[in-house]
């Protein structure tokens, strides 16, 4: 298990409570099950103060981390009869997002998302998460194939943001999320977006122009990173806490200026204590916004998505 920094204090108790365990496999005639448990009850009651009252930066570190189940698992867990589809049709397929067509309940859908990995060496190949153009021209090519057959997509957004690099930026990054975002206005079908980690920037905006748009308990979404958005207001990186209280990117505040549409909550402890249960919660989740836009015709399935991101965040400032 990987703990984040404010969770220290719950390492030390979990740690005190499995040294006893293992001394008690060790040595049959140590009863020391009676002490272990009231350190389970005692990390039980301090995990849930912890979560009761995160702050935004905590938030940030919670949706980061590394053990929360990333898109491949939920395509794996949710999704039968997935086919990839690789390549732009252009320049190369970018391991960074990965799609293709699949079926939701029976149902034929196409699934994009953002891979980040889930150790060093995928890591690396799935750039963290942070697409090309050519990622995104993929993600243009999937929902113009879902359009033609009237397939309903979901993107599942996890990415700090589009990649920076010089390459990227030479092949028409800008122009490349803008053309996404601008297809996600487009389509006549159904368009359900569910940030499972981090909602960085253009990069996360490009999959999640969406009819529905839900977010994952201890998610983020913003313009930019806390640690981007202190270096440009303060130059001053460590102001990354300041910056993420001023964001208003947790699901809670995106909730209430209308961002978003709904709050998919996580197990006690965050969605990498008990990642079937947060996919099962997601899958729930897109299967209840589905049938809320089952039946609705192409006009108003784009007329309804164009309102929805004009009408963003007067619910918050009526209020």
């Amino acid at each position: 298990m990987n703990y984040l920094e404010f969770e220290k204090p719950l390492a030390e108790i979990e740690g005190k409570a499995e040294e006893l365990r293992a001394l008690g496999r060790a040595n049959k005639e140590m009863d020391v099950e009676k002490e272990a448990a009231a350190l389970d009850k005692k990390a039980d009651t301090l995990l849930k103060d912890l979560y009761k009252g995160l702050t935004p930066w905590q938030k940030c570190l919670v949706a980061r981390h590394p053990d929360r189940p990333h898109c491949r698992d939920y395509i794996e867990q949710l999704f039968t009869d997935y086919m990839p589809l690789a390549g732009d049709r252009n320049f190369a397929d970018d391991h960074a997002v990965m799609g293709g067509l699949a079926r939701f309940n029976d149902l034929p859908v196409v699934v994009i998302g953002h891979e980040k990995g889930n150790d060093t060496k995928s890591r690396i190949e799935h750039n963290f998460g942070m697409a090309r153009p050519e990622g995104y021209r993929k993600a243009i090519r999937l929902m113009d194939l879902a359009d033609r057959f009237k397939l309903p997509v979901i993107t599942l957004v996890d990415t700090p943001g589009a990649y920076p690099g010089k390459g990227a930026e030479e092949r028409g990054q800008a122009e490349a999320i803008a053309r996404a975002t601008e297809k996600c206005l487009a389509i006549g079908v159904p368009l359900i977006s569910v940030v499972i980690g981090e909602g960085g920037s253009g990069g996360a905006v490009a999959f999640a122009t969406a009819n529905r748009v839900a977010m994952l308990e201890h998610s983020i979404y913003s313009v930019i990173s806390p640690e981007g958005c202190a270096s440009i207001l303060w130059k001053d990186a460590e102001k990354m806490r300041e910056a993420a209280e001023a964001l208003r990117l947790t699901a809670q505040d995106l909730h209430k200026l209308g961002v978003i549409d709904r709050i998919v909550k996580e197990p006690l402890g965050g969605a990498q204590r008990s990642p079937k249960e947060t996919v099962e919660a997601v899958g729930a989740a897109i299967a209840a916004m589905l049938k809320d836009l089952s039946g609705k015709k192409p006009d108003a399935l784009v007329r309804d998505r164009r309102q929805k991101f004009l009408d963003m965040g007067s619910k918050g400032l009526a209020a």
